[in-house]
């Protein structure tokens, strides 16, 4: 293919993403003034100020956790490269673009690798990989965590104690066996070495175990931070609208929440639905006010999801498809 072949393929793949992802967002826009208008009449007889100022620290917490998301994509990709920080956190914006038109945000990973030398993103998607299963793993721990405080709280008479312990045990398990196989990811790189067909690709997947438990734990804290932003966005707005909910009551159902729709495959077009269903069922066992509580995930999909992606298009046409130069 020549270099103006080339040239002319990359404009239009970054020309399709773009257009891609400003029907998504117009689609996104034009479809929730429903839950805007519900937001206006909560906040109808509320303090002005501290409607405003609860809107804009959400906002605000947005552009953190995407900050700490950039500054943990630097620290993993430190095993192949040096980044700037900067450069992380376009990375990140511009995945988020790609994002929200692929299947289980799939996209997010190849609109970061694309912005790495062409000889190390296949080596950084692993590296991405390592990123993930950490945050993967924190979900999964305070997820957990909230999930045998619901039981206690709400189920634990229906079910009785036998039952209970039982769930216990099983998630104290699958927690003790998923820090197991965090901690040695370098083991999952020697059964892979054991396959045949996968062999040959060692030196893409490699990367994997040369991430040291010093390193393993950062990555962690990094996710954790995260985690702790996302559930502070949620208690602000929930505490906002429907403020006889205790602290408690608000960060362990949000807990649930988060793992339950952490879980859950689904289209970024159509996922917004699917956590106001997750979460309209889930806080009606501590709340009659679903509606509210539905109007604050959409706020937050939207916050989280709307702004990030337009800010990421102002980066797709830095992406490089092919070399340096494309």
């Amino acid at each position: 293919m020549t270099v103006t072949a080339k040239k002319i393929l990359s404009w239009s793949l970054k020309a399709a993403i773009l257009a891609l992802a400003a029907w998504f967002i117009y689609h996104k826009l034009a479809n929730k003034n429903s839950d805007l208008d519900h937001f206006k009449h909560f906040i109808a007889n509320l303090d002005r100020t501290q409607v405003t100022f609860t809107i804009s620290a959400v906002a605000v917490l947005m552009l953190l956790n995407w900050f700490l998301e950039a500054l943990k994509w630097q620290y993993v990709t430190r095993k192949l490269i040096d980044i700037s920080r900067w450069k992380a956190i376009e990375s990140v914006f511009c995945g988020l673009t790609w994002a929200i038109i692929t299947p289980n945000r799939v996209g997010e990973y190849g609109g970061r690798i694309m912005f790495l030398p062409n000889r190390k993103r296949i080596h950084g998607l692993f590296a991405m990989i390592v990123g993930g299963l950490g945050q993967n793993l924190v979900t999964n721990i305070l997820g957990l965590i909230g999930v045998l405080w619901f039981i206690h709280t709400y189920v634990r008479d229906k079910i009785g104690d036998l039952y209970f312990w039982c769930i216990v045990v099983f998630v104290a398990a699958f927690l003790f066996l998923l820090n197991l196989f965090y901690f040695n990811i370098d083991l999952m790189v020697r059964v892979l070495n054991r396959v045949k067909f996968i062999r040959k690709y060692q030196r893409f997947f490699g990367i994997m175990a040369r991430y040291h438990t010093t390193e393993l734990l950062n990555i962690l804290w990094y996710s954790t931070g995260r985690f702790a932003v996302f559930t502070l966005q949620y208690y602000l707005l929930i505490h906002l609208l429907v403020p006889q909910l205790s602290l408690l009551t608000i960060v362990m159902t949000v807990f649930t929440f988060l793992l339950i729709q952490s879980a859950l495959p689904s289209l970024d077009i159509f996922d917004i639905g699917v956590r106001s269903f997750t979460a309209a069922n889930l806080f009606a066992y501590v709340t009659t006010h679903q509606i509210a509580v539905v109007v604050c995930v959409s706020l937050i999909w939207l916050i989280n999801l709307i702004i990030p992606a337009v800010i990421g298009c102002l980066f797709v046409f830095k992406l490089k498809f092919f070399d340096r130069d494309a």
